[in-house]
């Protein structure tokens, strides 16, 4: 299938509503919009006098979706993925990672807010014309998509806000004397919710199987699409959220809370419940499986990377077509492993994995070296023979993401080409949405609650380790599940929040790093010196790369030889010849032109052992910087090697910085609106009241 068009209707009275939006809102209109052309009103009618004109609006109000927001700043500090950005401090990406909004600054995510209600008056718009056309499987079809999109919007902003803003249509056709009109309030989310569920089950009926579609890949909804984001929207409508005294704006009102009709909840958890039985039922999707001497983690990502929708297609649900240079997203340009000259260019990884997280897997979990990459693309040297570049091993301070691999990608047409698409919904979650509700529904696991957690795990190599059979255990195997499958898929952050773990799970996550760091309690025995394999990369898009061989030492002996690193050249052949003998040790066969070097893991990435190291391994020019934040790379893990105290990003002395240092609970579960005096205000609205734990003085 061709890539869905990103055509927005240019029609007059849709750039008239939004542009309503946009400034009842205090926000400036996209460039896109300012660029249409100026057609007149009767043009909604002509847009929408036939069903292929009709298809061509629904396609453009998948644009802009999922703006960069979601993963750049929302898609971290969920114990998983972490900011990596210079600037500390004064980085608003940084600060949202850490909790620390504040919305007097510009670090307050807005565009989301925007974009969001944008394509809602065009979903708006749609839902209405769609109306007046007469009903043919095709309208029905047309008409679930954009049910769906508007309840997916509006899933995000609750979601990120809470209590939002509720317009379910055209602005066109509201009454001008009702000041909400303009100046619309906080809607109760619980009604919001209740009309995107109605909604989304409504659009379950009118939407076609993706077999029955026609469809050539998952970028457009299908009717299990609309199944598993109802899954996902019930269990938000039924879960935990961050909720005041909707009349005071009272601060001491605010609380974590569920619905307080507890019959609602179990009603959202059994239509979540439905929704997930349904598409396992249907039997059209299944988690890819171990092919082409790749695991089947391994096998669906760099699939998923290289375009190949029918390797990927069984188990992606639905995902978000990015293809071409204007996409209002730059997915993919974040998450990597970073990469410095040749073939890729200096890309600049903004984003890391935690070690506590690298470190949680079980070293049977084949998805460790899929989300996480323990190397960046390098140049061994640079000078007048040519450049080499290498896949250059990295301290627990910088292990990379993983999934969205520059290396694995389809070879862009232009510097400023995505060719990398969004993943939205996938079979995965589905089932371990399905373990949740089985468990919550029955008081503890069903059988088939375990039979979908363990589907998950046999596909990662984990199908031996051992099911909870209590029902908060199981909840709990559920989290750290959801973890090891989506990380950089920029759920899980919300998903804590709903599941009322947030706080735990922040306060645990800064107490595991401080541990690791002091390497006591469970990390009182994590290797500190590791060997890797010398690896030149094939700099070329489409490789197979996966991880580089590594040894973690243990043995004393082995310790003491590998903290010999030569400073003089002359002694490179023979300290070689000493790793060689470890690495035989250890049952690899050695082949001629094989090389390792050590690393101390706690350290540096520019400590002065770990820069002779690779300088005994052929290292020279600019050995020591990598292509990521230098508020990490250049800082070690543990705290002996930063002369007994945390590194600032895992925990400064005075407070100012650290893991989820902002984070205040009962406050920073939701993001406040950005403040007028932010340089590019959301609320410039009398009657858009700001969450009670950032009022301003005078509010």
């Amino acid at each position: 299938m061709k890539k869905i068009s990103i055509i927005l209707a240019g029609i007059k009275k849709t750039f008239i509503a939004l542009a309503i939006v946009s400034f009842s809102f205090g926000i400036s209109s996209c460039q896109d919009w300012l660029e249409m052309p100026d057609l007149t009103a009767e043009d909604s009618d002509f847009v929408f006098e036939n069903e292929y004109k009709a298809d061509m609006f629904v396609q453009g109000c998948y644009r802009g979706l999922i703006h960069s927001e979601m993963f750049y700043q929302l898609g971290m500090g969920e114990t998983v993925m972490h900011a990596s950005e210079d600037g500390t401090t004064n980085n608003s990406k940084y600060m949202i990672c850490n909790y620390k909004y504040d919305p007097t600054m510009p670090a307050t995510v807005t565009t989301i807010f925007k974009e969001q209600y944008r394509i809602i008056e065009s979903t708006n718009i749609g839902i209405s014309q769609l109306s007046n056309m007469p009903e043919t499987s095709k309208r029905n079809a047309l008409m679930g998509e954009l049910l769906a999109i508007r309840a997916f919007c509006y899933h995000n902003l609750i979601r990120i806000y809470g209590d939002v803003p509720s317009i379910f249509q055209p602005l066109e056709e509201m009454d001008p004397s009702d000041e909400n009109t303009f100046y619309p309030k906080r809607s109760p989310r619980d009604g919001i919710y209740d009309k995107i569920v109605a909604d989304l089950q409504q659009a379950v009926e009118y939407l076609p199987w993706y077999s029955e579609s026609g469809y050539g890949t998952p970028e457009r909804l299908s009717k299990q699409g609309a199944y598993a984001l109802l899954a996902r929207v019930a269990l938000y409508a039924g879960g935990y959220s961050l909720r005041w005294n909707f009349e005071t704006n009272d601060p001491s009102t605010l609380q974590m809370a569920r619905r307080s009709d507890d019959a609602k909840v179990k009603e959202f958890y059994q239509i979540a419940d439905d929704a997930c039985k349904a598409i396992i039922n249907r039997s059209e999707h299944s988690l890819v499986k171990a092919q082409n001497n790749m695991t089947g983690f391994q096998y669906l990502w760099y699939n998923y990377c290289q375009r190949n929708f029918s390797a990927t297609s069984g188990e992606m649900i639905w995902e978000l077509a990015q293809y071409g240079t204007t996409t209002n997203s730059n997915f993919g340009v974040y998450a990597h492993p970073g990469s410095r000259g040749g073939t890729y260019g200096s890309r600049k990884a903004m984003q890391f994995m935690l070690p506590t997280y690298y470190l949680s897997f079980d070293e049977n979990d084949t998805r460790r070296d899929v989300s996480c990459t323990s190397y960046s693309v390098y140049f061994l040297n640079k000078g007048a023979a040519g450049d080499t570049w290498v896949d250059v091993g990295t301290t627990y301070s910088c292990i990379m993401p993983g999934k969205f691999r520059i290396s694995w990608c389809v070879e862009p047409a232009g510097a400023s080409q995505r060719n990398l698409n969004i993943p939205v919904m996938r079979y995965a979650d589905v089932l371990l949405m399905y373990a949740e509700t089985q468990n919550y529904l029955n008081n503890g696991p069903t059988q088939a609650a375990k039979d979908a957690l363990k589907e998950v795990r046999e596909r990662a190599g984990i199908g031996s380790m051992e099911i909870p059979t209590g029902q908060q255990e199981f909840e709990d195997a559920i989290v750290q599940e959801r973890k090891w499958e989506f990380a950089g898929e920029f759920t899980l952050r919300s998903d804590l929040t709903r599941m009322n773990r947030l706080a735990d799970e922040l306060a645990t996550c800064k107490q595991a790093m401080k541990d690791l760091s002091d390497r006591r309690n469970e990390y009182a025995d994590v290797p500190v010196y590791r060997l890797y394999k010398f690896q030149v990369d094939a700099q070329a898009y489409g490789d197979k790369f996966l991880v580089l061989d590594y040894i973690d030492l243990t043995d004393a002996n082995e310790i003491a030889l590998v903290k010999a690193v030569p400073t003089n050249s002359d002694e490179y052949d023979a300290f070689q010849e000493t790793l060689a003998d470890i690495v035989k040790a250890h049952g690899i066969t050695m082949v001629d032109g094989d090389k390792w070097y050590p690393v101390n893991m706690f350290e540096a990435y520019t400590s002065t052992y770990n820069g002779n190291a690779r300088k005994a391994v052929g290292f020279t020019n600019g050995y020591n910087a990598l292509q990521i934040g230098n508020i990490i790379y250049t800082k070690p893990t543990g705290s002996a090697e930063n002369g007994g105290t945390y590194p600032n990003w895992i925990e400064a002395a005075d407070g100012s910085d650290g893991l989820y240092y902002g984070f205040e609970k009962n406050k920073c579960e939701l993001l406040p609106f950005a403040a007028k005096s932010s340089g590019h205000p959301m609320i410039d609205n009398p009657n858009l009241t700001q969450h009670p734990g950032y009022l301003q003085s005078g509010e």
